[in-house]
């Protein structure tokens, strides 16, 4: 695939948000001397991650960085889990948990030989900058740029945050290759113009999750980040 530059999902693409944030869960929750099923209540967190976004994007809340994002979901997931017991403190631990998420076992080494191409790549995540620097840099994830929804005040998946990412890299839209576990993602992206790669995460929601299928009319289907590095001309 011709291609001048990659783009990439970060939560559930490149790492691992499930058992890293039910473990941060179980880990601040145990501490204060609760039990729960910590998994469970990650999945919750996470659940009412996509209706939060709808929110801002429909107007009915303004927009926020996407840690305060996850300070609201959090907040009405504890308390649907009846875990109110934790404080401010504790929860804003919590939201920090996913700045330090253990990446995927192929991510890292497959960012390694795509930068052994000429294609750029960039993060493309509704995570901040700072969060976001912070965690590929923990994770050992290279990339030559740190791109994040937050530039663009809104969030994936407002076209403004694809067409953005193009004009920030300066290449044309058709030229752009998004990647991600996501169909919904990958959907936007294709609408904005962008070509479309698909790495299936079985693991993404746990062991017992339902196969996600890749979205009709994507580009690429890459079984991991080195084989999508293959796909655009890596020889590793």
């Amino acid at each position: 695939m011709d291609v001048d530059a990659a783009v990439f999902d970060v939560f559930g693409t490149l790492t691992d948000w499930r058992s890293g944030v039910a473990g941060a869960l179980a880990d601040i929750g145990g501490r204060a001397g609760l039990e729960a099923d910590w998994p469970a209540v990650a999945d919750t967190w996470r659940r009412r991650y996509r209706p939060a976004l709808e929110r801002v994007l429909g107007g009915e809340l303004p927009w926020r960085p996407l840690d305060a994002l996850h300070r609201l979901t959090l907040d009405e997931a504890l308390a649907g889990h009846g875990l109110d017991a934790l404080d401010g403190a504790e929860r804003d631990a919590l939201v920090r948990a996913w700045h330090r998420l253990r990446p995927w076992p192929d991510a890292a080494p497959g960012l390694e030989l795509l930068h052994t191409t000429r294609v750029l790549t960039a993060t493309l995540s509704n995570g901040g900058v700072g969060p976001l620097a912070r965690l590929t840099k923990q994770a050992g994830l290279r990339f030559d740029c740190v791109l994040s929804a937050e530039l663009a005040r809104s969030y994936k998946p407002d076209p403004r945050v694809y067409l953005m990412a193009a004009e920030l890299l300066e290449v044309e839209p058709r030229r752009l290759l998004m990647v991600a576990c996501h169909p919904d993602d990958l959907e936007a992206a294709a609408a904005a113009g962008l070509r479309t790669a698909y790495i299936p995460r079985p693991l993404e929601w746990g062991p017992d999750a339902a196969r996600v299928a890749p979205p009709a009319g994507v580009d690429l289907v890459a079984d991991d980040v080195p084989g999508l590095a293959r796909a655009l001309g890596a020889t590793g």
